[in-house]
């Protein structure tokens, strides 16, 4: 058994951290000046017009922008794999849908701006590729491991 079995409560304790995974999401696409539609977003001051895009951010911004997602990706795929159970609390907080909606906002974006910028270093254009590949792969590998389990499974058994 797991974690999980021998303690029944850690799925509430789930369901009360989702809210901040979900965040994480809406904090990248606020960096790149994108809005998630959908989300419980505060709404925005007329003043605060976001200027900065992905497209115009400092280079570190950017790195760590990346970065961050791609360990956000790659532990959320890892969790979900070893504990596909959790995708029912997942999807109390529509996952699939805000998951869906973060990657067409922000991948596209993340992606041309790596894309466009100039390097000093070509590894740096090189690493930052490679992650943001791995990232979007991670997440579709998590989309298809919550409808798998929330969609699929149920119909098969």
């Amino acid at each position: 058994g797991n974690i999980f079995t021998q303690q029944p409560s850690y799925f509430s304790d789930l369901d009360e951290t989702l809210p901040t995974i979900l965040q994480v999401f809406n904090n990248i696409l606020h960096k790149c000046g994108l809005q998630c539609e959908g989300a419980s977003a505060e709404p925005q001051k007329l003043e605060e017009k976001v200027s900065v895009t992905a497209g115009n951010m400092p280079l570190q911004e950017l790195k760590d922008i990346v970065l961050y997602l791609c360990d956000t990706c790659t532990t959320l795929w890892a969790f979900l794999d070893v504990f596909p159970l959790a995708c029912q609390t997942f999807q109390k907080h529509e996952f699939c849908y805000r998951l869906a909606s973060f990657y067409e906002l922000a991948i596209p974006e993340l992606e041309s701006a790596i894309k466009k910028r100039h390097y000093e270093d070509n590894s740096v254009f090189a690493d930052l590729w490679r992650r943001i590949s791995h990232s979007r792969k991670k997440m579709i590998e998590v989309f298809h491991i919550l409808v798998n389990q929330v969609c699929l499974q149920p119909i098969l058994e």
